[in-house]
């Protein structure tokens, strides 16, 4: 009943704030569960690191910014092309020596791997919080036809959508998109037929950092304060959102990230009372989805051979 009634005393201008904020925060979990999607896709382990990577880029970009002074659109390239190369050693690093190891020895080695970054920013950056640098253009608020959004609010789902459409082509039309869904379908076959699997898994991590570093842009200059643990809860609700639909898939990773963030948001609008339990929502929905439909919504039936 209350729910009704918040809906109704709501105001047409109020509720179109909340959908552009929700859509906003969904394409945010959107770019980042890719990364999860993909890695996942192939290496059947989920990269707990993901999290912490999309945090290192906004370090990135906070001292290429403010420390060294470089211009915000040459350091946002140099953002994305160092986290690729983060993500690509941390593949190195700590993924490829166990490559055949069992799936739990994986699985610690991620875990490893996230602790080591969080810390380390710790011990380089300290632990006192830091602000983003402003983007003026992209930070200043435009009046919509009476409904006030930031700038970057627009245009994060803008470039969400271009990333997945460049994302999907190089998967679906490119010799190295082949490589990835034939070592994501059978490993051992893909290796006898010659396909180069620490270069494919290398070039997907770098992708997955890619997008992380694009996301973590766009979360610095929508959520501006930097803190060695920035990664940790939006790296695990990207990874509830990819649950949500389909975790191996991509275009099920996009639409679980807009489920979790308009439902983030619009509970919230509609029960005040609950903004101090916003985090729960998304790991209720985790705990329904694997209760009800443990392969996603989106996810069919698989059988694992022995």
């Amino acid at each position: 009943m209350e729910f009704f009634q918040a809906i109704f005393n709501m105001s047409g201008a109020s509720f179109a704030q909340h959908m552009v904020n929700g859509i906003s925060l969904g394409s945010l979990y959107a770019m980042i569960a890719i990364g999860y999607t993909m890695v996942y896709g192939i290496l059947l382990m989920i990269n707990f690191a993901h999290g912490d990577i999309v945090m290192m880029a906004c370090y990135f970009a906070f001292f290429g910014i403010t420390v060294f002074n470089i211009p915000w659109y040459l350091t946002f390239v140099g953002v994305i092309i160092a986290t690729a190369l983060l993500g690509v050693v941390i593949e190195r690093a700590a993924y490829r020596p166990l490559r055949d190891a069992p799936k739990n020895s994986v699985l610690i080695s991620a875990i490893g791997a996230s602790f080591l970054l969080e810390n380390l920013a710790n011990y380089l950056f300290s632990g006192r919080p830091l602000r983003f640098p402003n983007i003026e253009f992209l930070a200043q608020n435009i009046n919509i036809a009476g409904v006030q959004v930031q700038a970057i609010s627009l245009v994060i789902p803008v470039v969400t959508i271009l990333c997945l459409v460049v994302l999907l082509h190089i998967v679906n039309h490119t010799k190295i998109g082949m490589s990835m869904r034939a070592v994501s379908k059978d490993y051992e076959i893909a290796r006898v037929m010659g396909i180069n699997i620490d270069n494919v898994i290398s070039i997907t991590f770098a992708i997955g950092s890619i997008l992380a570093a694009i996301g973590a842009i766009m979360w610095g200059i929508r959520y501006p304060g930097i803190t060695p643990l920035l990664g940790v809860m939006p790296g695990l609700k990207c990874f509830i959102a990819g649950v949500i639909c389909w975790i191996s898939h991509i275009k099920g990773a996009v639409l679980g990230g807009f489920i979790l963030g308009l439902g983030e948001i619009l509970i919230v609008a509609f029960f005040p009372q609950l903004s101090g339990y916003r985090d729960a929502f998304a790991f209720i929905v985790l705990i329904i989805i694997l209760f009800y439909k443990p392969t996603g919504l989106l996810g069919e039936k698989t059988t694992e051979k022995v």
